[in-house]
């Protein structure tokens, strides 16, 4: 019985993850730390955001503002944000600045941080206290779930029609060490690895991500018996009790309201281990210890700053994890990068980090690309790809070769064409990025910046020639060599440009003519092309020929 009752409970999660996903199509911005402190702040920022062309602000709510006093709540703020989102027909992500943001517990209220007998902080191995509440109170958890408790009923009550989902607290992560070495944290510990846990990473043996797959040992009983005796077996044993702690929050969000919950990660980059970095944060490599915490939330969702955004994406686009990246460095590249999640990995969302404080050179990418995902999105609405893929190119990673059953498509960033001089310069590149949907058979979307592909049958593409070509486009220099096809034969079909139209899709999702591009403009057939810092959608039709 008790088995059933947990598959149906198990079931009904699930049916509500997959619709809450489906629905979500979030064109972000999160707001800088103090930006929504005040209400006039709010007033100036919200009507900056619309303007930008997000449909959705990242928007923090402070458990220090909002509970001042003990069991005081005061949802003026959160009210304030609420009010002018609807007023501008804006979607709202609050982020819960709780026990824990960025690691510490800086937003906590003055009666918290000041009491830590009543909350006790966590500890280094060598008893060094910590400006972070320690997961394993008893007392930590009940004051910070009842004021996330109230946020939650408060948004049910209030704002469940601008509200799309709610992160809970923020860049959880022990820092200074890996694990709290309190005496609480050193209780729980010493018991070893709970069943709870032992039963689910068993029961799903067959998926666990590959690092955590070749620590664990089924037969152990204690954290080093079963995950190894290093510093990663410290931050598995936190990983778990953050999960389990965030895992209880939801449980209490979950009274009041069915909105998605997520968490964000500080990335583990650079070389660093647990603890130089924000350790047990939810991290792609602790995915599964963080299921099994808490079930309760749609994804982990992953802080890009660092370099190699397209490594760190494709990271946490894991199975039953969508996508959403609720900040990344806002800079020139944003908007191209923002292409590359969603035509990759059909991302939930994507935001850039204090876009209240970027300079209009920043945020110009951004409401460039928003512009073109909205009506791609329009397009998949009404008649859903065949096939959907994402591009993302820089100096380093100039190429991308697709195939697509007996057709071989080139993608390429546009400053490896020969006649811009900012490829040989010296300039530095900026980031293509665009994202490539199959319509049909012979019919595909380009939109996006800074890219050039080139379609080829498979045959063409296994005997074409390698040739360094001129600024004019031709064979940069004459020779004695005739152009033949590797000295054989050429007995295949070639794929033909039919045509190249610069396009846009209505709210409706059709797809309506603007201009022609041929000539020059597509390299007479060879290509279809986006230059640099030109934000296009290219409708793309080809033939074969022989």
């Amino acid at each position: 019985m008790m088995k059933r009752i947990f598959l149906s409970i198990f079931a009904g999660l699930t049916a509500m993850m997959v619709a809450a996903q489906s629905d979500l199509f979030i064109l972000g911005g999160e707001l800088s730390n103090s930006a929504a402190t005040c209400v006039a702040d709010i007033d100036d920022v919200m009507p900056r955001m619309k303007a930008l062309g997000l449909n959705t602000v990242l928007v923090p709510a402070y458990w220090e503002m909002m509970e001042p006093s003990p069991g005081q709540f005061n949802f003026t703020l959160i009210d304030r944000t609420v009010e002018q989102a609807r007023q501008l027909q804006l979607k709202v992500v609050f982020l819960w600045f709780g026990a824990w943001k960025n690691s510490m517990s800086c937003y906590a209220p003055s009666w918290f941080k000041t009491d830590t007998r009543q909350f006790p902080r966590a500890r280094t191995a060598s008893g060094k206290p910590l400006e972070i509440a320690s997961c394993f109170s008893e007392n930590v958890f009940k004051a910070d779930n009842k004021a996330f408790g109230e946020l939650m009923k408060h948004i049910s009550q209030t704002a469940a029609d601008v509200v799309t989902m709610v992160q809970v607290e923020n860049e959880i992560g022990m820092l200074e060490d890996a694990r709290d070495h309190s005496p609480l944290a050193d209780e729980v510990y010493n018991k070893g690895v709970p069943k709870e846990l032992m039963d689910y990473l068993k029961n799903n043996a067959s998926t666990l991500h590959p690092w955590l797959k070749n620590r664990f040992n089924a037969n152990g009983h204690s954290w080093t018996e079963v995950f190894g005796n290093d510093v990663y077996t410290d931050e598995i044993f936190m990983a778990y009790n953050y999960a389990r702690y965030v895992g209880r929050l939801c449980e209490t969000a979950r009274l009041y309201t069915n909105i998605p919950l997520y968490v964000n990660a500080a990335m583990n980059s650079r070389g660093r281990l647990p603890g130089q970095y924000p350790s047990a944060g939810p991290l792609a490599h602790l995915i599964d210890i963080w299921r099994a915490g808490a079930p309760q939330l749609l994804c982990i969702a992953p802080d890009i700053y660092d370099t190699g955004f397209k490594g760190w994406a494709d990271q946490y686009a894991l199975p039953g994890n969508p996508l959403f990246i609720p900040e990344s460095r806002c800079c020139e590249n944003s908007g191209a990068r923002a292409m590359y999640a969603f035509g990759q990995h059909g991302a939930i969302g994507f935001s850039p980090f204090a876009i209240d404080q970027a300079q209009p050179a920043e945020t110009q990418s951004v409401t460039e690309a928003y512009k073109l995902l909205k009506q791609i999105r329009n397009r998949q609405t009404k008649i859903k790809p065949l096939q959907s893929y994402g591009l993302l190119f820089d100096a380093d990673d100039k190429e991308r070769v697709i195939t697509d059953n007996d057709m071989v498509i080139t993608c390429r960033h546009y400053f490896t064409l020969p006649w811009d001089p900012r490829a040989t310069d010296g300039s530095v590149w900026p980031e293509g990025g665009a994202v490539l949907l199959k319509l049909a058979p012979n019919h595909y979307l380009l939109a996006g910046t800074g890219v050039v592909v080139t379609f080829a049958s498979a045959y063409e593409k296994a005997h074409e020639q390698q040739l360094v070509l001129g600024e004019d486009g031709f064979i940069a220099a004459g020779g004695n060599d005739k152009p033949t096809q590797n000295g054989s034969q050429f007995k295949g079909s070639r794929k033909g440009i039919l045509s190249v139209d610069e396009v846009t899709i209505d709210d409706q999702g059709a797809i309506n003519f603007v201009r022609r591009h041929n000539g020059d403009q597509d390299h007479q057939g060879r290509h279809a092309r986006i230059s640099c810092g030109e934000w296009k959608i290219l409708h793309i039709s080809l033939y074969d020929y022989e």
